[in-house]
């Protein structure tokens, strides 16, 4: 499947982008940052536009979709930019699919210009399906009040909104939530695998919402299924640019590492996973764009984004796990760039489904 004119010029435009703004020793740099990014190329990523890209004209997007997302990540993913793109994009997606036309014209128009908002679906007890949220929303004269923890909120310390789901009544609900009217005591960072992404743990302890920050009640189960469809695709293009990275840095230590004369990588037992390596990654990439092509077909989109999660996940585990190995002692120390593809292989691993998780779900959707 070939890319469409659009997603080609977004390819060139990231890649030469991350390239020169996400060179190694400034990721390594951005580790031990607090707030995990570099505020000044996040004004360059607004500028670009990137961030309008699937949201709607009308609302001051470029009128594009997910599909044309999927360059973007995919290259974010191979030289393991930081920034909060991948979580204002969920953001915007959950306000756009789930959000009444008010909030869309008050929130999208400034997301579409940088502005951050981000999700907190997932419990303390790792679950964040409809029928797994414990935080819970009360009546309260004209608005709510919300209850409950929760865990891996995304750059929330950089948000203007969160998007919260509680339990209201007898189903599922969403709530913006204007970040800057939770305490900062209810924040807490938390330590997670993969080091160049920022979470935090929330306490919704009475935090009081408007009852204008209540997204459709009649939206929210499809919102949040839209929601995970989007957050695997945009995973699986992260883990795809990534593997194709740890592959060139592979191939770029055995061509160099000499052994008993020659370098390493003439040797079979190095050159043959090698290529099973980029053989994965071909095929995880085209997954990805399968399923960004067929994002928003009933049901063919899901089975395309579930393969992709889970082929991709294999693909970039495989291969750094493989570099990790052909470089030696060096390859298991702190320094090794490879270890930082592997943790971020095992971080999306732990987020809306792994990919054996993903491959059961694509036994009832096939069989």
């Amino acid at each position: 499947m070939g890319l469409s004119e659009e997603q080609a010029d977004l390819l060139d435009a990231a890649e030469r982008f991350c390239r020169e703004k996400s060179p190694a020793q400034k990721v390594r740099k951005l580790l031990e940052d607090e707030q995990g990014f570099d505020p000044g190329l996040w004004d360059e990523i607004a500028s670009l536009g990137w961030l309008a890209i699937a949201i709607p004209e009308e609302y001051g997007g470029l009128g594009l979709s997910l599909a044309e997302i999927a360059p973007v990540m995919e290259q974010m993913g191979r030289f393991l930019l930081a920034s909060p793109f991948a979580a204002a994009t969920l953001g915007s997606q959950a306000i756009l699919k789930g959000g009444t036309q008010e909030q869309k014209k008050a929130i999208l128009s400034k997301t579409a210009q940088g502005a951050v908002a981000t999700l907190a679906l997932a419990e303390p007890h790792g679950g964040w399906t409809v029928d797994a949220f414990e935080t819970r929303a009360t009546r309260d004269g004209d608005g709510f009040v919300l209850s409950g923890v929760k865990r891996f909120v995304a750059d929330a310390m950089s948000a203007q909104w969160i998007v919260v789901a509680a339990q209201l009544d007898d189903g599922p609900a969403l709530f913006v939530l204007e970040a800057s009217a939770i305490e900062p005591a209810a924040f807490r960072r938390e330590i997670i695998i993969d080091e160049t992404k920022r979470t935090y743990e929330l306490s919704l302890d009475r935090v009081r919402v408007p009852g204008n920050g209540l997204l459709d009640p009649a939206k929210a189960r499809e919102t949040l299924a839209h929601i995970h469809l989007a957050a695997n695709l945009l995973a699986a293009a992260e883990m795809a640019g990534g593997a194709r990275a740890v592959i060139d840095y592979t191939i770029d230590y055995l061509n160099t590492r000499k052994q008993f004369g020659k370098p390493i990588g003439a040797y079979q037992a190095l050159k043959h996973p090698t290529v099973d390596a980029y053989v994965q990654y071909e095929q995880a990439r085209s997954h990805v764009y399968a399923a960004a092509h067929s994002f928003n077909q009933q049901g063919a989109g899901e089975v395309a984004v579930r393969m992709a999660k889970a082929a991709a996940e294999t693909a970039l585990s495989y291969a750094a796990d493989r570099a990790i190995q052909f470089h030696g002692g060096f390859g298991f120390t702190y320094e090794c760039d490879a270890g930082l593809y592997r943790r971020r292989a095992l971080w999306h691993a732990s987020q809306y489904g792994d990919a054996a998780w993903q491959r059961k779900k694509l036994a009832e959707l096939l069989l």
